[in-house]
């Protein structure tokens, strides 16, 4: 035993150095848009069985695009807040790898938005260019950052992702509907084309990468965005072509499935993940796969009810979602750790 100290026992403590603690703005994470882009593509699907004839669909499609709406508003304030405070977080977000992809879905949601509230009146369509015009430039760096660090190596394999997926392959093909909505079909089918060459780029990568092995715990909730790619190709290609067949569409779900089966069998992977918001990955492409069986079932003359069915179920699980992720603000975990 060594000898006792008595010196040691009044010794003065040594003062610690100070935690440094994130402020709860700075930790407001990229991956939250997440949320408002599930519930608004949500609202598009119910939007569109209302070409059914049932009128009950319009409250829910209102109420869903508002609540997505405000949410959005939220998150843009607070997203603002944090770049003008906090911006040396923001600049270390961006060319992350996956934060900078995530931040992509603040862009993808406005394009969104637009999609659903597309005006009439001139004022208020020349708010709408100037909202494509800014999105459209934000999605253009993020995929930069994105694709320089592919092409040069310079990609960490422990951070290959589906979340690669948003600013180039979601971002184009969101960003191509919103330019043939606003009138310009010549860009929107270049975007169309860019979206679908950053598919089959980023595909042999992820894949790989998937086929590896399971993603690290923190990484694994992105899962869901790896159902997007097809299921928002074949909404934008109905949208940029709207006189396509439903055999078009069948077959667009049939590409769809692939990731949709790949993901249920690794089930083990996301159900041992303690639940957070980026499970909200799975809402937008479950809700834009929706759209597409709701615009299959209408262009075929099929039973009604199966569309119904399709929206319902990603209702279900928009509202399971959301019931967790109540729990989680209330529990105050919903934000990142300080």
């Amino acid at each position: 035993m060594p000898p006792f100290n008595a010196s040691a026992e009044n010794a003065t403590p040594v003062p610690q150095p100070p935690v440094n603690r994130r402020p709860w703005l700075a930790r407001i994470a990229p991956g939250l848009f997440g949320i408002p882009l599930g519930i608004l593509a949500l609202a598009g699907s119910w939007n569109r069985l209302a070409a059914f004839g049932w009128s009950q669909t319009a409250g829910m499609s209102q109420g869903l695009l508002w609540l997505g709406l405000a949410l959005l508003a939220l998150l843009l304030l607070l997203a603002g807040a944090k770049l003008l405070l906090h911006h040396n977080v923001f600049l270390q977000e961006l060319p992350h790898p996956v934060q900078g992809s995530l931040l992509a879905l603040m862009p993808v949601a406005c394009l969104q938005a637009v999609l659903l509230l597309w005006p009439s009146h001139a004022g208020w369509q020349l708010a709408a260019y100037c909202v494509i015009a800014l999105c459209l430039l934000l999605q253009a760096v993020i995929a930069w950052h994105i694709v320089a660090q592919l092409a040069t190596g310079r990609m960490p394999a422990e951070l290959l992702s589906p979340a690669l997926y948003v600013p180039i392959v979601p971002g184009g093909f969101v960003g191509a509907m919103a330019l043939y909505m606003a009138g310009l079909p010549g860009f929107a089918m270049l975007l169309m084309g860019m979206g679908l060459g950053g598919w089959a780029l980023l595909e042999m990568r992820i894949l790989n990468r998937l086929f590896a092995g399971p993603l690290p715990l923190g990484l694994r909730p992105t899962l869901g965005i790896e159902i997007a790619p097809a299921a928002v190709g074949t909404l934008a290609a109905l949208t940029v072509w709207p006189a396509l067949s439903a055999d078009f569409i069948m077959v667009g779900l049939g590409v769809a499935s692939g990731p949709v089966l790949a993901v249920l069998t690794r089930w083990r992977w996301w159900t041992a993940t303690p639940f957070s918001f980026g499970f909200w990955s799975f809402s937008f492409p479950v809700a834009v796969l929706a759209s597409c069986v709701t615009e299959a079932v209408r262009r075929a003359g099929w039973p009604p009810a199966v569309a119904l069915t399709a929206v319902l179920l990603a209702t279900a699980l928009v509202v399971f979602l959301t019931l967790r992720t109540l729990k989680l603000l209330v529990q105050g975990r919903l934000l990142p750790p300080p």
